[in-house]
């Protein structure tokens, strides 16, 4: 059998080649005669980058820059420069990773307005920012004020601090991009605000409260109005697709005029996974926790779409599935199989690669001939 192992990283636990490595690993026990092909993926947040890097090759270099992190400490992104266009990915400035405490009322984008800042110094005539991992909860705020949006309160101290906000001014950020494309590749589809907005699906990750819930998402209500205009058309682009990325980073860079896209379908092309697919019998994908939101812009979702076009089966390992089995299906997955249900969440979490790949030896013995 050819088959294709396309995870997404175990959050905390496994980057995404780590993950397409334990799973061969486990899977060559049972079946060594199996011709693997490993394929990490990435949809906007953490390993972002590094997917990209792996697709491109040496056609593309990375180079290092220090910007401000969510809290205050200088931490360095990496920017993937290929031609004119340079990819970077926000979690590596204001990620869940580069944090050691939550302070979600005070964490601030503006080191992605930094990395933006010395790509268009460098030349890029194209900037793809991925979105996802982020500590952040401000709608893009830090960011825009790193590249020289002004206003009469504070824009680079976080969501709290935007109470005040009642007029943004973003004539010297639109100057300094002039002729640069933005895209972004995010990894979900989320608006900014209300019921099903950032705040209220991704808060509770970050460390908000139910009380603090519903503050942020004022505030952030008010800056939309400062930046856009009391009107319901003028607001509109708060409620597009993916303007919720990132805890609103989505937001900001729709109002520069980015182009937004699905970072999975983006890393899925540079890595030619339509013709790895196309030439497999089985496609196994993972994440650390399959669930409902697998769906919105995920990397399982967007790989088990590949799979369904070319009509082969998708199987996904996972730490957790939080779904049932009819929920699985109309994912486009055959099957899911999680490492709690065999060893528990402690020792999934300890030893998460080992665990990965026993795992995948027993999955094994049901999917190879």
């Amino acid at each position: 059998m050819r088959i294709v192992v396309a995870p997404d990283k175990f959050a905390g636990t496994l980057t995404a080649p780590e993950a397409a490595a334990a799973i061969a690993e486990g899977w060559r026990r049972t079946a060594a005669d199996d011709e693997l092909v490993l394929a990490p993926m990435a949809d906007g947040g953490p390993g972002f980058v590094q997917a990209l890097q792996d697709a491109l090759g040496e056609s593309a270099r990375l180079e290092v820059v220090s910007v401000t992190g969510p809290l205050g400490d200088p931490t360095p992104v990496t920017l993937l420069v290929h031609g004119d266009t340079v990819y970077l990915e926000s979690a590596q400035a204001c990620g869940l990773q580069v944090v050691d405490e939550v302070r979600p009322l005070e964490a601030t984008t503006v080191g992605v307005g930094q990395a933006i800042a010395a790509a268009v110094d460098g030349g890029a005539r194209r900037i793809v920012v991925g979105l996802g991992g982020s500590a952040t909860n401000d709608g893009g705020a830090g960011m825009l004020a790193a590249l020289g949006a002004t206003a009469d309160a504070p824009l680079d101290a976080g969501p709290l601090a935007l109470e005040p906000v009642t007029r943004v001014d973003l004539t010297a950020v639109r100057e300094r991009l002039a002729g640069v494309e933005l895209v972004v590749a995010a990894d979900v589809e989320t608006m900014l605000l209300g019921m099903f907005g950032a705040t209220r699906t991704f808060g509770p990750q970050k460390g908000l409260t139910d009380e603090q819930i519903l503050t942020v998402d004022h505030r952030l209500d008010r800056f939309v109005e400062a930046v856009c205009g009391p009107t319901p058309a003028e607001r509109r682009i708060a409620d597009a697709k993916g303007a919720g990325a990132a805890g609103g980073l989505g937001f900001a860079l729709l109002v520069l005029g980015a182009e937004m896209t699905s970072g999975i379908a983006m890393v899925a092309e540079a890595s030619g996974l339509d013709e790895l697919v196309a030439q497999a019998d089985l496609v196994i994908s993972g994440e650390g926790a399959f669930d409902y939101s697998s769906r919105a812009g995920k990397v399982v979702h967007g790989v088990a779409t590949v799979a369904m076009r070319h009509a082969r089966p998708c199987i996904v390992l996972a730490g957790r599935v939080d779904v049932g089995s009819r929920e699985i299906r109309a994912l486009g997955v055959e099957s899911a199989y999680a490492m709690v249900d065999r060893v528990g969440e402690a020792a999934a979490t300890a030893e998460p690669a080992r665990h990965l790949a026993d795992l995948a030896a027993r999955v094994a013995r049901t999917w190879s001939a």
